[in-house]
């Protein structure tokens, strides 16, 4: 008989956590695990990539929930006292006084699903996929019957909007927790020290072989320009760091370089990227190429690559693009140093916009160098295919 797994997600929107589930689903072996992903929402440009034997759920009557998440709490007491709810306006008053006085949310989740019913269907693994995110988690813990239970990390908790006290409560229930990477595992590991025997890493899972079979088949750059390429891939958003390469880009052209750079992704940062662009007067140079399912051909294609995050759990388009040879100038995020050893297999350069201009400068300067990092970059093999071992041990 098969086992049966359970992924909780937000959406299949396109991201790095979402590409990472995506990988995970091929590897697994069909003929002995029946998988199930369950999400809150039915959106995203992933969901088509889903494969077929895969379960795909959604979350009933999230949408009710989903609005009282969203809602200020100041706002969801005042709507209560004006509609005279006094049982709903001492809760949410109560759970007002929780997270201002002992920053605890634990009470929030709890009064959103206290009349929502355990899921019907027991699993061998339930995952808490997309985390950290308190709904997932207190709903996996609580609402979702399972043999073992696992919650996943991608993030590094101390660059984002971590609630230690909650997890405190919550994660200490989970059988297992994965974080992407070294560094993620220590950060999390010094916040919470009593998870520290069941935390484990777990690096998205790289298939080099499929990306070089994508980099065929899909569409590359298809302009006339003849200098050199410089590639980021990425969501436009603050944390991608996108916005530092438009004015790098200027630079560079001021100085008489012919490069031009190209950016695959979408997100909210496209207005704040477009006035940087217009403002720098780079408009025939820095390239939006928009979302792209396939950015693989243009990786491979590319002259280099510039990773400019300003924070990670394990970076994916970084380390798929290590799959080819092309130089890389990656920012000091967590866990970069896992994938980049400086001037060996690429360039790390601190979180700002001097450095990254200064490392891309070295490579349109120095060829020797070019060729050193390109070499070490082609003897390297990056699959992390036998991460999926984890999974496996976890259930068996």
């Amino acid at each position: 008989m098969k086992k049966k797994i359970l992924f909780m997600v937000i959406n299949m929107n396109v991201g790095g956590t979402e590409k990472a589930l995506l990988t995970m689903l091929s590897e697994i072996d069909k003929e002995k695990y029946d998988v199930t992903v369950l999400m809150l929402e039915k959106d995203g440009d992933f969901l088509d990539e889903i494969p077929d034997w895969v379960n795909i759920k959604y979350l009933d009557g999230y949408e009710r929930l989903k609005d009282n998440l969203n809602d200020p709490l100041p706002f969801s007491i005042l709507k209560a006292l004006m509609r005279f709810n006094i049982y709903k306006f001492i809760n949410l008053l109560n759970i007002y006084y929780q997270i201002k006085v002992n920053k605890n949310t634990y009470p929030m989740n709890e009064y959103l699903l206290k009349d929502y019913p355990v899921l019907d269907e027991e699993y061998d693994l339930a995952v808490a996929y997309a985390g950290p995110m308190e709904f997932i988690s207190y709903f996996v813990i609580n609402k979702i019957k399972a043999k073992k239970k696992i919650q996943w990390v991608h993030f590094d908790v101390t660059k984002i909007d971590f609630n230690k006290e909650f997890a405190e409560k919550v994660y200490t229930k989970f059988d297992k927790i994965f974080t992407v990477s070294k560094e993620g595992k220590e950060k999390l590991i010094e916040l919470l020290p009593s998870i520290k025997d069941k935390t484990e890493v777990f690096y998205n899972i790289i298939s080099s072989k499929l990306i070089y079979k994508m980099a065929k088949e899909g569409d590359s750059f298809d302009d006339d320009f003849d200098g050199t390429r410089i590639l980021t891939v990425g969501r436009l958003t603050y944390i991608k760091g996108q916005y530092m390469t438009i004015p790098v880009l200027s630079r560079l052209r001021k100085e008489g370089y012919n490069v031009r750079w190209y950016c695959i992704g979408e997100g909210m940062g496209r207005e704040k990227c477009e006035n940087l662009i217009k403002k720098h007067k780079v408009e025939d140079d820095y390239i939006l190429l928009g979302s792209n399912q396939n950015p693989y051909p243009f990786m491979k294609d590319c002259d280099i690559y510039v990773q400019s995050s300003k924070h990670e759990g394990y970076c994916i388009t970084l380390a798929e693009a290590r799959c080819f040879d092309n130089p890389i100038v990656t920012t000091n995020f967590t866990g970069a140093n896992e994938q980049i050893v400086d001037k060996e297999n690429g360039l790390i350069c601190e979180i700002d916009e001097d450095d990254i201009y200064e490392k891309v400068k070295q490579l349109l300067d120095n060829n020797i160098l070019v060729n050193k990092l390109k070499t070490n970059i082609n003897s390297e093999r990056v699959d992390t295919a036998n991460e999926i071992d984890k999974l496996y041990k976890c259930i068996n």
